[in-house]
């Protein structure tokens, strides 16, 4: 059968189908020993509490039909209440076997009339549901007996129908074989509607998805640990084959595993110890999502709980110290405790919980006002999701989204319903005003749960008329495929389903930002250099034209002793130390060297009024210049001669050597009447005294200047004798 015989094959198969039913098998809330020993379904069948269990399930998620067309009549009185039981896999193997007699309630009650056994004299229609679903688990063991080796106490309700079914099994079985001619199908899973049956074949190959806790252990750690348990590392999932896993495309902390290793994943330290759990991969890149818009000190609110995996992997991509991660809807003080014994096992300790409900939430909450984004992931119609019993239990769904999950499609005035309450969810949303993104997730498929609800919040103007409004911002993970990047066009982040993952729909709400608060990205710059932020950062030299308006600024506006000279000191000095030039520099750059040099030394005395020299200093030995080239002797002697600074403005230079690259003099050969490059090379270098002050541009002592020969007047000199 589709999920149940798949889960009758073996004992071990069984295992490993039901480990991971709640997410506290996902994170190995029950040990190896346990999880060996337990076996809830064995070959021949169930547990007669699983069969009332999944009776009562069905019987409220059973199809209601017109009155008309009633064939058989199921009971209002309830069944039999059993314990509330925690054993995940108890309860995933009853939600199975409900969703499995959902999908073929037709079928069966067919069946039940065909054969003639129905109406039922010694049954009442108050057990109509547990008739049924015994039935479809006695036709999927071919009606063969069930031999229960449990020590469970029998229930005598199950016993009572399981006899009276097991005795007119010759004519239910050939009013089965009818209705598959009847069919034409070859077996009963060919009746089931061709959307059903893909999304059967999906979940059966659905790989595992697993997120790192970096609270107790590094992601290189893991893969250490996995290598000494025999995994082996491959690119993709296409290259999966025996104990192997590959890294996720979206998150850098999420690892993929075939599905056949449920059962010995969870039977590794990592799940035991909560260094690994498993989840949904929709989940994931919500977290993700949200993660990309945070800075280091901010909040975040998760409108709903959902799993509490979501809120762990939320709180281990946080600062532990100074952010929050805030969810609402916990009400009962049993679950909170609960919840707060497995948040410590995980190492979580910003994780603060709410007893209101999000739509009864003030935004003016003053718990709330760190809060900068909103993760909306709501109520939907799942029928993305390939396995919906694993999406039902792990997100706490209820249970009635089955009843249009077992048929593959939501009818319109339920999806209708759940739009409407997406839509005021999200508007809700929109109206904490401190808050600056949101993140609205769904499984769904439909545009009325995605597209549509995004767009009519952002026309709604629920963020107020004074406040800043929402736009739609483009996804921030990694687009992979070309599905993802067509969505993108639109900035939505979506995943089909697939055999690889289920679906997905992301829309990131941004605030636009206001225009009177706009900061430059030189005003950024400049603040953390202020902050001591930018220690070794080489920064973008000012334009001439900004200069000149700083001179200007200068000239107009009389010095005062604000806090904002202060800082504009700092990123001064920030600046002069970070464009100091090197020691050396490259042969073939002696003009970007120089040029360099010229501007460092304006920036150094831009508040420091120069005095003209009258004439330069002359040296025969240089080479010629031109009129425009920078001069380093006059630069020199303004700084000799400019006045003494403030205190305030003085600033002390250390010794900086540049050797600029050799020279090369042209000379006139006697013998020929052509010039040569002389072999002599001549070396200058720019020293600065211990003292601070800077002396003039002066030939190596270690090289002589041997002067030129002088030449006839006819003799043209060489146009640019530093290169």
């Amino acid at each position: 059968m589709p999920i149940l015989r798949s889960s009758l094959m073996s004992s071990n198969d069984i295992t490993s189908d039901t480990s991971s039913l709640h997410e506290m098998t996902g994170s190995s809330g029950i040990a190896p020993a346990e999880r060996s020993s337990t076996s809830l379904a064995i070959k021949n069948g169930y547990r007669d509490s699983i069969y009332l269990n999944a009776a009562n399930i069905f019987q409220g998620i059973r199809n209601e039909k017109p009155q008309d067309k009633i064939l058989v009549k199921y009971g209002t009185g309830p069944l039999p209440v059993l314990p509330d039981f925690k054993d995940e896999q108890f309860q995933r193997l009853s939600y199975e076997l409900a969703f499995s007699t959902l999908k073929y309630q037709d079928v069966l009650e067919n069946i039940l009339i065909d054969s003639g056994i129905y109406p039922m004299q010694s049954i009442p229609d108050d057990l109509t549901s547990l008739v049924v679903v015994i039935l479809y688990d006695l036709q999927d063991r071919k009606f063969e007996p069930r031999y229960n080796t449990d020590d469970e106490e029998p229930i005598a309700e199950v016993q009572e129908v399981e006899n009276y079914l097991y005795s007119f099994k010759t004519k239910l079985a050939a009013a089965l074989a009818r209705c598959r001619i009847k069919h034409d199908a070859l077996s009963i899973e060919y009746i089931l509607p061709e959307t059903i049956r893909r999304q059967e074949q999906r979940a059966s190959a659905l790989p595992l998805y697993a997120w790192v806790n970096t609270l107790k252990i590094s992601l290189e750690d893991v893969h250490s640990s996995l290598q000494k348990e025999g995994f082996s590392r491959v690119e993709s999932v296409s290259a999966f084959d025996g104990y192997t896993y590959c890294l996720d495309t979206h998150c850098e902390d999420v690892l993929i595993f075939p599905c056949v290793l449920k059962e010995q994943l969870l039977t590794l330290d990592l799940f035991i110890n909560y260094k690994l759990s498993l989840q949904d991969h929709s989940r994931n890149l919500a977290v993700h999502s949200v993660k990309a818009l945070l800075n280091m000190d901010d909040d975040v609110l998760v409108a709903h709980m959902g799993s509490w995996l979501t809120l762990a992997h939320m709180s281990v991509l946080m600062n532990q110290d100074s952010s929050k991660v805030f969810v609402c809807g916990i009400k009962s003080a049993a679950k909170e405790a609960e919840l707060k014994d497995l948040f410590a096992k995980m190492e979580c300790k910003n994780i603060e919980m709410l007893h209101e409900d999000f739509a009864n939430l003030e935004p003016t909450d003053h718990k709330l006002q760190k809060v900068k984004v909103i993760l909306l992931l709501p109520r939907c119609s799942g029928l993305g999701v390939s396995n919906p019993i694993e999406f039902i239990l792990k997100e706490h769904e209820d249970a009635e989204l089955l009843r249009d999950l077992s048929q593959g499609s939501v009818a319109e005035d339920k999806l209708s319903i759940l739009a409407q309450q997406q839509l005021k969810e999200l508007t809700h949303a929109m109206q904490f005003s401190k808050v600056q993104g949101v993140v609205y997730g769904t499984c769904s498929i439909y545009p009325e749960e995605n597209e549509v609800v995004v767009k009519n919040a952002l026309a709604s103007g629920a963020e107020g008329p004074k406040a800043q409004p929402y736009k739609l911002s483009p996804p921030v993970l990694p687009l992979c495929c070309k599905s993802e990047i067509s969505a993108s066009a639109m900035n939505f982040f979506k995943l089909e389903p697939s055999h690889i993952s289920n679906s997905c729909f992301i829309a990131i709400l941004a605030r636009e930002r206001d225009p009177s608060e706009s900061v430059s990205v030189k005003d950024v710059l400049a603040r953390a250099a202020a902050k001591g932020l930018l220690e070794g950062i080489d920064l973008a030299k000012p334009s001439k034209r900004e200069e000149k308006k700083k001179k200007k600024q200068k000239v107009t506006q009389p010095r005062t002793a604000t806090k904002e000279a202060m800082i504009q000191s700092r990123i001064q000095e920030f600046l002069d130390r970070e464009t100091k030039p090197n020691c050396s520099v490259s042969d073939s750059a002696v003009s970007s060297v120089t040029a360099s040099t010229s501007q460092a030394l304006k920036q150094t005395n831009s508040s420091i009024h120069l005095k003209k020299t009258t004439k330069p200093l002359s040296n025969s030995s240089l080479p010629v210049m031109p009129k425009n080239f920078p001069s380093f002797q006059k630069v020199f002697e303004r700084q000799r001669n400019s006045k003494k600074p403030k205190s305030e403005d003085k600033m002390i230079l250390k010794p900086v050597e540049i050797v600029l690259p050799p020279v090369m003099m042209p000379y006139f050969n006697p013998q020929g009447n052509r010039s040569q490059i002389s072999t002599n090379h001549y070396y200058y270098r720019w020293v600065g005294t211990k003292s601070g002050t800077c002396d003039l541009l002066s030939p190596s002592s270690s090289r002589k200047l041997i002067k030129a020969k002088e030449t006839s007047s006819s003799t043209a000199k060489h146009p640019r004798p530093w290169l």
